[in-house]
């Protein structure tokens, strides 16, 4: 049996739908950002980064690398197994507390990924609740998704952000176990949950709740909490979940909440027991920037700044913005072919990275561009941005903002 024929036809397949995959290779500046060396087929050249889901530049901020190379210069650099086998570093333990605190939870679980503590953390909640349904959000992340298949337990999923779907997929539901499951800032879109509301909800119809809070963790709220803390909702909300790879700047991910529930999730999740932990460099890295940004609102704030004026300068230019209450500036393009080529000629003659948004990431016919600005874009480099747009928006003939509401 031609075993590689399978693959390659799989390929094949995805190439012909144009949603095969091209990485740029790239290599981020320290104190440069959002500066990068592209190595691209004809030789390394500057680029500057547009897509970058290091939201706050925290990757690069000096008090994150100095308490990483501290770290790993006292303690080596990997943790030596799993905590069920090597035990648990200190660097872990004071993280898992910062983000306790962070939330306002009793405790915290990390994980090594955000998918990871998704993946895990819903599929172990649900299959330790008797007869659970799970609830989830039409928009959730594949991450949410894969956990909630992984309960083996009945889903239903409500409309998105649908508060009255919801409270009649509750009420359906009964006297049984329920786990609402949803995001606080959908990241393709850049809306926002109903959060109070949706906790009001789970209150009356005695559901648990789930939120991952994945693309506001550091931005948002007075401390860095996210949006429930922005809401003054985190004390309503069961279960938080983050990730450490974004604002933070770092790796990994996590669960927050009850003592009893944590501490469930620690004993009986494989996709904990039996995955090697963070090593401590990066978890010193990771409460290095969770600490800063607690006390630090310069980069919430600017970074908001930058997020308004990327949408106020592309708006005036007449590209199509997608709605969107948040930091995340979606510009759409509607077809994947012409919006991989709008991301080639951005890279190739102007220098500026922005990954393809295509299916199945988007729905068919949604395949847009998605920027995150960040607090480092100044002026200069947002006017460039939408000068490059505009360039490429006129060459490849793609439908400007006042084409589209008329076409509505």
């Amino acid at each position: 049996m031609k075993y590689e024929a399978f693959f390659a036809d799989a390929l094949s397949q995805l190439r012909a739908e144009r949603r095969y995959r091209v990485f740029a290779d790239l290599e981020r500046i320290a104190g440069r950002f959002p500066h990068a060396i592209w190595h691209s087929p004809a030789g390394p050249r500057e680029v500057v980064l547009w897509c970058s889901n290091d939201y706050l530049g925290m990757g690069q901020h000096p008090k994150v690398i100095g308490a990483m190379v501290e770290t790993a210069t006292r303690m080596g650099t990997g943790a030596g197994g799993t905590r069920n086998i090597a035990g648990t570093n200190h660097p872990l333990v004071e993280l898992e507390r910062e983000l306790a605190d962070l939330h306002g939870k009793a405790a915290a679980l990390v994980f090594t990924s955000g998918y990871v503590s998704n993946e895990t953390g819903i599929a172990t909640i649900a299959k330790l609740l008797p007869d659970c349904v799970i609830l989830s959000d039409a928009y959730n992340h594949n991450s949410m998704i894969a956990g909630i298949r992984g309960a083996g337990c009945e889903k239903k999923i409500f409309r998105h952000n649908d508060l009255a779907h919801l409270e009649e997929l509750l009420r359906a539901a009964g006297e049984r176990p329920k786990l609402v499951a949803f995001e606080s800032i959908y990241s393709m879109d850049g809306d926002i949950a109903p959060i109070n509301a949706i906790c009001e909800l789970a209150q009356k119809y005695d559901a648990l709740t789930y939120l991952d809070e994945v693309h506001a963790v550091g931005m948002y709220g007075a401390r860095g909490g996210g949006i429930a803390e922005r809401d003054g909702a985190m004390h309503r909300v069961d279960v938080i979940e983050g990730t450490l790879g974004k604002a933070f700047g770092s790796l990994g991910g996590y669960i927050a909440g009850s003592e009893t529930l944590i501490d469930a999730v620690r004993s009986y999740a494989p996709g904990f027991i039996f995955t090697t932990a963070l090593p401590p460099p990066v978890c010193a890295a990771a409460t290095a920037a969770i600490r800063h940004l607690k006390s630090s609102s310069w980069e919430r704030e600017r970074h908001q700044d930058r997020a308004g004026r990327v949408k106020a300068v592309l708006t005036a230019a007449g590209l199509p913005l997608m709605p969107s209450d948040t930091h995340i500036v979606p510009v759409f393009v509607g077809d994947p072919e012409n919006c991989k080529a709008a991301c080639d000629l951005l890279l190739s003659e102007h220098g500026i990275y922005i990954q393809p948004i295509n299916y199945p990431t988007v729905p068919r016919g949604m395949e847009r561009l998605r920027i995150t600005p960040s607090p480092y874009h100044d002026d200069a480099l947002i006017d460039r941005l939408a000068e490059a747009l505009v360039d490429v928006w006129d060459r490849l003939k793609l439908p400007r903002q006042a084409q589209i509401l008329a076409a509505e």
